[in-house]
């Protein structure tokens, strides 16, 4: 059997040439300057026309200069073509900022600036006393507790400075930020104000006092509060220009401390800055050494006294490389695209121009390196290196306070999950960011770096502009929706020390834990788990600050272990083990001793699972059973998603897929066995889905009810009786029978027929002897009866297609001409054989393959496709997603995610293919499919679909996918993934309504009946769907779902309702219109209706019309 390795794809289809849309922002008047102006100040109000540059003969062909000699020799030996080096140029061009827009900013600023220099004074009050403030704004900060010590008075700025990345240069698009910075006179602050909050209750006082006064400028215009990086500690305010500007760019103002007003070693992680007296109320009598240390809390303080000194040292880096900015933008858009750029604990902007700057000040990367490089060498070291066990630092000399490269891993890590240390070496700067982040940014890093260098990968598209959200990346995921559940979860885990440390955030203090908790007992099930990051809360400045509950559903996503994740037993340590108890308080009552065949008696945990569907879920049960017993969050507080989808195909599971080709396995061996067949079996092959996994709903074994059918008086065979409903569909499984060549084989097509029933005779004469197996011949095949299923065997004999082409000439020569019959039996007999053991051994490697095909294909039938992208194109289309899915991983379970990527290949000879391809495109089909035998043609696609189709297909994946998405994510939307399996009718002209008794694969439907009702081969609707394309194909298209559908939707064919001259041969289903002395005919609608009426008597319920809609 082939291996899937052999399996080559190369699919095409129109792609956008434009960027990703989210980066085009730019207004309307920041348009490229005309070549041509209305006047001058020289010219004297003159028209001024600009004309082409007249180049000299030396100057066209003078030589190249060094620069461009470097261009060139960096884009031969850096990219894989000069396409990918002017990609990522036009990349860099697009999220730069123009110069109108610095402007804008530039001109916001100093009026900002202006306004915050007047701030008027206010009397010295209580840090509790509120009396000074106007109603209208409020403090953005939860006083839990309610009260501090104090005093707090409203001054000027001592000074506003700009930080962050646009002084930097490092600014992007499109959201454009901002950073000012507002200093807090000295006299407003006191030297103990680290302890319990009152610093930052005084800079969300100051910040509100900002905002009073500024609330009546006519200069500004929206202004709303925000918290950096999810950091309820530290509130910022957002400022935005009036007028249309608007939405160009906003202002963030911070609020920060003189520089080194705090002594930093306030802020060691293992200093304590919140007492528990004050937190909780009650009197303790714990010393100031003995209180828990507050290493969170510590950070988010003295994150406000370096920003400037993290501003001057990334401007020395970047003045020593040239392409430090451009390096920094191209890794914000990678970011952004895997969502990892902002929200509580992500690796923002600030952090990825850190990390550079790392690289650059250890020499791990030189100065000199373009901005490609930058990118390409960051992600190596993301890939490669660990935060959460070797922490690294930008600290050269710390001080004595500092701590130091020896204490780096004691101290921080202590404290700390991932740990980056700042170069004045206090400040770890990944302080709330998880480990399971860091981990699945090695893990992005990772995958990017595997694809970077493939040259059968779009490397720019992937890398740069494919957006990568959790509900795409992961094969499960799960919400918990009730936050406020998490305040037990905090009580339960016995969380007040953390809880003290983040400030009352018991959604950032049980996060951590609840993330440890799942990793222990999902253990090697996964290869990573992930968590949405909240994002930072925006508020009006009217408004109090929201609740911790009110932040968005915490999202957890899985990547699992295919081989692993379906285990219904999880067996643990032997009985005398001393980890036999951390197995059982982890398990609980799950836990009990078991025997197992090979004698042990160990710690073990049966899971529900008895079908492959059920165990798929065996990751939800221990998700919800772990929540329930460790964190006290109830099972109905997770809102889980994995494998929902798979209930659209429940009627059909790999089990029954397992039965089919185990039963033909059987049929093989036994058909290789048979003895007295004039020529010898040289192979007997599958060409049926069921036997590669893929078949929507794969057949059932039946029992024949003998009430629905009468006995036909010639043959003796079963047909349908009259009257009844429409009996059970057979499905007839193909299988291929190969015979051996010999010189007795004809060379005539008639005479090769008349053989080859002859062999269907004799085969199923030797089955019933020696198997008593119920066959019946035909001159086409044999229907084979075995377990309840029927197996049609084609025998082939390899040289027909050859003897099909060949024909003699009225000159008696011997021409060879290829022809549809040749190339359907072709395919019959040797393209699909070979398909199905292919993808049989890629559904070995990939145990869900077959399950995403199913999906697919049920996604296309429901929506009326399945007759353009038939079932060996979707299967081809779902293959190449798992051979080739940069920028995603192959699914470890089912996923449904309908995108049609249609330029893949993973040939070793795709150079070649693509070229064949682009000089002969204009011949080939619209979506190209180039498979090992099938490099050129595509076989697979050459009748359908068409453009238009395609183009159509392509329109409802992506509103399928949107919704879909929507679904599933949403908390307050009721999950029901059948929605994207509804099609849209409104689109068509005709509807007619079939009666769900003569639809045999009415329990298939999408939405079946609650009852259901169960001749070979009969399903009557496929049968009137060829009988209206025979007679009606050249006056409408007809679609129909193919699994258990009830409608068939009629599209009228606008071509052939002109009026055509009168002729006798073609008044089928016409009628004759004279206008003056021309006779001419047009369809006769009425007719055709009725028509449709009559060739579905009995099959149709009733025929919709919809005239609004026609314009004939």
């Amino acid at each position: 059997m082939p291996t899937n390795s052999n399996l080559q794809l190369l699919q095409t289809s129109a792609r956008d040439s434009d960027l990703n849309e989210k980066y085009h922002e730019e207004e309307e008047n920041e348009a490229p300057v005309k070549a041509k102006r209305s006047k001058t100040e020289d010219a004297g109000g003159e028209e001024v026309v600009y004309h082409p540059v007249k180049l000299s003969r030396s100057d066209l062909y003078r030589p190249p200069t060094a620069e461009e000699l470097n261009q060139l020799k960096e884009a031969e030996s850096l990219f894989h073509c000069s396409l990918l080096k002017m990609q990522m140029e036009e990349l860099l061009k697009e999220v730069a900022l123009s110069e109108r827009r610095k402007q804008q900013i530039d001109s916001f600023i100093q009026t900002v600036t202006k306004l915050l220099r007047t701030v008027p004074e206010s009397p010295e009050v209580e840090v509790s006393d509120l009396s000074w403030l106007s109603s209208a704004v409020k403090v953005p900060f939860l006083l839990v507790p309610k009260t501090t010590k104090g005093k707090f008075h409203m001054t000027p700025p001592a000074s506003v400075d700009l930080i962050g990345s646009y002084p930097l240069g490092t600014c992007t698009k499109p959201r454009v930020m901002v950073d000012l910075a507002v200093t807090i006179p000295a006299d407003v602050l006191h030297p103990k104000d680290v302890v319990n909050q009152r610093y930052p209750r005084k800079r969300a006082l100051y910040l509100a006092g900002l905002a009073q006064y500024l609330a009546s400028s006519s200069d500004i215009g929206s202004m709303l509060y925000s918290c950096l990086h999810g950091n309820r500690l530290r509130p910022v305010l957002l400022l935005t220009p009036p007028g249309k500007d608007s939405s160009s760019f906003i202002v963030r103002v911070h609020a920060c401390p003189p520089p080194g007003f705090f002594k930093p070693n306030r802020f060691h992680p293992q200093r304590n800055n919140i007492r528990t007296e004050w937190y909780t109320g009650l009197q303790t009598s714990q010393s100031e050494s003995s209180e828990p240390p507050t290493p969170h809390y510590n950070s988010s303080v003295l994150g406000d006294l370096l920003p400037r000194a993290h501003l001057q040292f990334l401007s020395a880096v970047s003045s020593q490389c040239s392409a430090f900015a451009d390096g920094v933008a191209l890794l914000k858009v990678w970011l952004r695209q895997r969502e990892l750029h902002q929200g509580a604990g992500c690796f923002n902007g600030f952090l990825a121009s850190m990390l550079i700057a790392y690289l650059l000040t250890s020499h791990r990367i030189s100065n000199s390196m373009t901005a490609y490089q930058l990118l390409r060498n960051t992600l190596n070291f993301l890939a490669s290196t660990d935060l959460t066990v070797n922490g690294i630092s930008l600290a050269k000399d710390p001080d004595s306070t500092a701590v130091s490269g020896l204490n780096l891993s004691c101290e921080f890590h202590d404290a700390f999950q991932v740990v980056f240390v700042d170069p004045s070496g206090h400040l770890n700067m990944c302080a709330d960011m998880t480990a399971c982040t860091y981990k699945q940014l090695q893990h992005e890093a990772s995958v990017s770096m595997q694809f970077w260098d493939n040259p059968t990968v779009d490397g720019f598209h992937s890398l740069l502009m494919t957006p990568k959200p959790m509900i795409r990346t992961s094969d499960h995921i799960f919400q918990l929706c009730e936050l406020v559940k998490l305040q037990s979860s905090c009580k339960k885990l016995n969380l007040l020390s953390e809880l003290m440390d983040h400030s009352g955030n018991y959604v950032h203090t049980a996060l951590p834990y609840i993330l440890s908790l799942l990793q222990r007992g999902l253990g090697q099930r996964i290869h990573l788990l992930t968590h949405s990051l909240s994002p930072d809360p925006e508020w009006s400045v009217e408004s109090e600050a929201p609740k911790h509950k009110a932040q968005p559903p915490l999202s957890f996503g899985v990547l699992l272990m295919p081989e692993l994740a379906a285990s219904a037993l999880e067996r643990g340590p032997p009985a005398d083990s001393p980890k036999a108890a951390e197995f059982r308080q982890l398990w609980g009552s799950r836990s009990e001793l078991r025997r197992f065949q090979d004698g042990a008696i160990t710690e073990a945990v049966l899971w529900d699972g008895e079908s492959m569907c059920q165990k798929r879920l065996v990751p939800r049960q221990i998700i919800t059973h772990l929540l329930q017993l460790h964190a006290d969050i109830p099972e109905s507080s997770v809102r889980y998603v994995g494998a929902m989808v798979d209930d659209v195909i429940k009627t059909g599971s790999e089990e029954e897929s397992l039965l089919v080709v185990q039963s033909y396995d059987d049929l093989s061996r036994k058909l290789w066995r048979l003895e007295g067949l004039p020529l010898s079996i040289t192979a007997v092959q599958g060409a049926h889905p069921a036997l590669r996994y893929t078949q929507v709903f794969p057949p059932l074994p039946l029992k024949l009810d003998y009430s629905f059918f009468d006995r036909e008086k010639t043959s003796r065979s079963l047909v349908p009786k009259e009257g009844k409903p429409c009996p059970a569909y057979i499905t007839p499984i193909t299988v291929i029978c190969h015979m051996e060549g010999s010189g007795k084989w004809p060379h005539d097509r008639l005479a090769i027929r008349h053989i080859r029933t002859a062999f269907h005779i004799r085969l199923g004469e030797l089955l019933k002897k020696h198997h008593n197996y119920t066959c019946r011949p035909c001159p086409t095949h044999l229907d084979v009866w075995k377990d309840g299923l029927v197996f049609r065997i084609h025998v082939a004999y390899h040289r027909e297609p050859q003897v099909l082409r060949e024909s003699v000439n009225a000159e008696g020569l011997l021409v060879v001409r290829d022809n549809e019959e040749a190339q359907a039996l072709e395919m019959a007999t040797i393209h699909k054989p070979l398909l199905t053991s292919t993808l049989h051994g890629l559904q070995q490697q990939h145990p869900c393959f077959g399950a995403v095909c199913r999906l697919a294909k049920r996604w296309l039938g429901a929506q009326l496709f399945g007759d353009d992208i038939t079932e060996d194109t979707a299967d081809l289309l779902v293959a190449s997603l798992f051979l080739q899915p940069a920028p995603f991983t192959p699914p470890g379970l089912s996923q449904f995610f309908l995108s049609l990527p249609f330029v893949r290949s993973v040939a070793t000879d795709y150079t070649e293919i693509k070229n064949d391809f682009t000089a002969t495109r204009e011949s080939l089909p619209v979506l190209f499919i180039a498979t090992p035998k099938d490099k050129k043609q595509s076989i697979w696609t050459k009748r359908a679909p068409s453009v238009q189709m395609l183009q159509r297909v392509v329109m409802v994946a992506a509103e399928s996918l949107k919704l879909l998405e929507n679904q599933l994510m949403d908390s307050n939307q009721i999950q029901d993934v059948r929605v994207v399996m509804r099609p849209p009718l409104d689109a068509y002209d005709v509807l007619i309504h079939l009666n769900p008794k003569q639809v045999p694969l009415l329990v298939q439907a999408v939405d079946p009946p609650h009852w259901a009702l169960p001749v070979i081969n009969y399903n009557p609707v496929s049968l009137y769907m060829a009988e209206l394309r025979e007679a009606f194909g050249d006056l409408a298209l007809f679609f129909c779902d193919p699994h258990g559908g009830t409608v068939i939707a009629v599209l009228w064919k606008p071509k052939a309702f002109i009026p055509v001259p009168f002729k006798t041969s073609q008044v089928s289903a016409r009628s004759v219109v004279v206008t003056g002395e021309e006779a001419n005919t047009v369809p006769n609608v009425e007719a055709i209706l009725e028509d449709f009426r009559i060739m579905g008597k009995g099959l149709i319920k009733s025929l919709e019309a919809r005239t609004e809609k026609w314009s004939l």
